[in-house]
């Protein structure tokens, strides 16, 4: 039901999830990330507290392979989920239950996972896997729009999408990035817009708001 890249930027530290699915308004339910930590693409028969639970093993120094194998501890129907992990030393795990309706897989890599269910095919993962690669100088939220967007030209849902979404943690424990489609006819191209909207409308204002090492943010001159 979903097609999803989990990475880090080895560069920034930033942790980013980018996802689309059939569903409308899947993105929070879905995306889980922590500023130094990981993040964490619950999804297939989603069950949202993977992620919550996930994010405070991988906040406690839990690796990804690890934290996929308590978490399946805690959970009955792991046959029908899906995840995909990325820890803070940027090491990848995933997991596709039985049950996930086909095709259902993904790669891990250093740095980044790709991972869906009743997708068109392994192509679909192949083709996100090359243009993350290949757009290694662009800042992490780019990296994640363009392989989603590699990945639905490849075939993409079997099931037409509806929704899409791109979150990134930085420095703060509030996102540097949280854009949402979550009901549009082109949710891909949707993304891609409001990902330009953001860019010039509010990623600097979300650069001068106060963090917890300057409560205070910052004010230029003229601001009320």
């Amino acid at each position: 039901m979903t097609f999803s890249i989990v990475a880090r930027c080895p560069r920034t530290g930033e942790f980013g999830i980018s996802a689309t699915t059939a569903l409308p308004a899947v993105g929070k339910l879905l995306t889980h990330a922590s500023p130094g930590a990981g993040a964490i693409a619950t999804q297939a028969r989603l069950n949202p507290y993977l992620g919550i639970d996930g994010i405070r093993m991988l906040q406690s120094g839990m690796s990804a392979q690890d934290t996929i194998a308590a978490l399946g501890e805690t959970d009955p129907r792991m046959d029908r989920r899906q995840l995909g992990v990325i820890d803070r030393d940027g090491t990848t795990a995933i997991w596709t239950g039985e049950g996930c309706k086909p095709w259902a897989g993904g790669a891990t890599h250093r740095d980044f996972c790709v991972q869906g269910n009743r997708l068109e095919g392994p192509q679909v993962i192949e083709a996100a896997v090359i243009e993350f690669r290949q757009s290694e100088s662009q800042p992490l939220v780019e990296r994640l729009v363009r392989a989603l967007a590699a990945g639905m030209a490849a075939g993409g849902d079997r099931k037409e999408e509806r929704s899409a979404t791109v979150y990134v943690v930085a420095t703060e424990e509030y996102p540097l990035w949280d854009i949402r489609v979550d009901d549009h006819d082109d949710p891909i191209g949707e993304l891609v817009r409001l990902h330009g909207v953001f860019d010039r409308e509010l990623l600097p204002h979300i650069r001068r708001m106060a963090t917890r090492a300057n409560p205070a943010g910052v004010f230029e001159e003229g601001d009320v």
